[in-house]
């Protein structure tokens, strides 16, 4: 069988301390003396904004990054992680945001990868599968050792990397934005496996900024500024708006929108039918429309056709039947750079994989769809003194923290991409913005910036549709809900006129007339 040792034939660790730890990157200081600690069972959650330190701290901890001062306590002995392979081995494992999987490999394919077979060169997947079998039964993990990661949904996704750890024999297992891209059921659903991994004993780091799931699963928590910690204490003795206040350094307010008399409809949906991945049905006749200055906000679970219907409007997904307008001009069959050319712009759900090319750097970023302008060229060379003006003004508009203008987009916090995602598409004034989950991953500071940014173009007139599986987000910021059930739309209600319970009615199937009799 691939090697995979379990808890008990480890170290159980006891505790871990991480003293006055000192982490420098090209003109950035990202940890500055930061002391953290974690008992066994407990469920520390580390708290803060993007780029406050949280997940460079812990890349220390599970070996992808050496600290430049301080040290690392395990069971009061000291430790240098050289690489991830010595925090497996002392007990320690990581769940990363962005998941550590082959897509084109199984499931066992995958916990196996990198491990030892005792046939080897044969690989032993049907005991590696036994395996996976027997951890899915005893946390509740729902995992098929013989599927194809591509199969998978994000969530089951997730439940592999966590296999995976605790097939490797992980006492302590670091959890980074575990939920930034679970539905609220997936998250239900973890947090249950959480509280399972922890009364069989194990301890969780728990990274986050979401505060109701912070207040929810932890026991402590710590906050992160700037790189340095703001304080410590247990969850029950502190709340929300002072975990708030010591995560931003000032007080939040909630957005209170003004009703807008919004103009003529700009962006209009007729009898939309969309094929979906896997050959079926994604959108089945979907009908709306959005006025200059509105915003729609469309409501439903993951998975209802939200993704393909916010592709088939930017032009990276064709439509089998049906027509999108804009202004009254037919887009059905458009690219999307014509698209973006007569006003539409895109903010994608996907930002790394749609929204921005990781290996290029801030500045290229903000290019991707106007390298070809005449306002950027001499002829047929780029006037990079003209472009480099224009990026350095968006960065400093949109406050997006940046070391400078030639820095990979990859390494910045995904905040920050958010926003440079957003100055690129709002720069050219569009009369309609398509915004897919446009606060997913995003912390408590740049979830307000964002928007307070829509709310500015919606004054502007631009007309607004915002995708989200945040219901308060929807609620707050949107003058009319839209409810997508299986690629249908359910109903179309006024903000003011909505509830809670009609909305969830709706998401899960009930028409908008019987979810009125119900209600009413």
């Amino acid at each position: 069988m691939a090697s995979g040792a379990s808890t008990k034939e480890k170290q159980q660790i006891k505790r871990v301390e991480m003293c006055n730890i000192i982490k420098y990157f090209p003109g950035v200081l990202a940890n500055d003396r930061v002391c953290f600690d974690i008992n066994q069972g407990e469920v520390h959650a580390l708290l803060g904004e993007n780029g406050a330190g949280k997940s460079t701290l812990m890349r220390q901890l599970y070996g992808l990054y050496r600290p430049d001062e301080g040290e690392i306590l395990i069971n009061s002995k000291p430790y240098t992680f050289n690489s991830p392979a010595d925090a497996i081995e002392a007990g320690i494992g990581m769940i990363h945001q962005h998941f550590m999987l082959i897509p084109t490999f199984t499931v066992a394919e995958n916990v196996a990868l990198g491990l030892k077979s005792s046939r080897e060169p044969v690989l032993d997947l049907d005991k590696v599968s036994a395996r996976i079998r027997k951890l899915s039964q005893l946390y509740g993990l729902n995992v098929d050792p013989s599927a194809y990661l591509w199969q998978l949904s994000v969530g089951e996704q997730q439940r592999v990397e966590i296999i995976k750890a605790l097939y490797r024999g992980a006492s302590l297992i670091i959890l980074d934005e575990p939920t930034a891209v679970l539905t609220p059921q997936e998250v239900n659903d973890l947090f249950v496996t959480l509280k399972r991994m922890v009364k069989d004993g194990h301890t969780l780091i728990f990274i986050s900024h979401k505060l109701h799931e912070v207040m929810e699963i932890s026991s402590r928590v710590t906050v992160l500024r700037d790189g340095r910690i703001i304080g410590t204490c247990p969850t029950a003795e502190i709340t929300r708006n002072e975990l708030v206040k010591m995560m931003v350094g000032r007080e939040v307010h909630p957005l209170s929108p003004q009703p807008l008399k919004s103009g003529p409809v700009r962006l209009e949906i007729r009898n939309l039918q969309v094929m979906g991945d896997r050959g079926t049905e994604a959108l089945r006749g979907v009908d709306f429309e959005i006025h200059s200055g509105e915003i729609v906000g469309l409501a439903g679970v993951s998975g209802n056709g939200q993704r393909e219907l916010a592709e088939c409007l930017a032009g990276v997904r064709k439509t089998t039947q049906g027509e999108i307008l804009l202004d009254n001009e037919d887009i059905t069959s458009l690219p999307l750079k014509r698209r973006v050319d007569i006003g539409l712009a895109y903010i994608p759900e996907e930002r790394m994989r749609d929204g921005a090319i990781r290996d290029f750097s801030v500045q290229e970023n903000v290019f991707l769809h106007d390298h070809s302008s005449t306002k950027y060229t001499h002829g047929i060379f780029l006037d990079f003194s003209r472009m480099r003006a224009f990026a350095n003004e968006l960065v400093n508009k949109f406050n997006v923290k940046t070391p400078s203008l030639d820095t990979p987009i990859k390494n910045l916090s995904g905040g920050n991409i958010q926003k440079l995602i957003m100055a690129r598409e709002l720069s050219r004034q569009p009369k309609v913005l398509i915004a897919a989950q446009p606060t997913r991953g995003v912390d408590i500071g740049a979830t307000e910036y964002i928007h307070q940014r829509l709310l500015q173009q919606r004054e502007e007139g631009t007309a607004i549709l915002l995708i989200s599986e945040d219901l308060d987000e929807i609620r707050v910021l949107s003058d009319r809900i839209a409810v997508l059930y299986e690629g249908r739309i359910m109903g179309v209600v006024e903000r003011n006129e909505a509830t809670v319970e009609q909305i969830g009615l709706m998401m899960a199937g009930i028409s908008m007339a019987e979810t009125m009799q119900r209600t009413s």
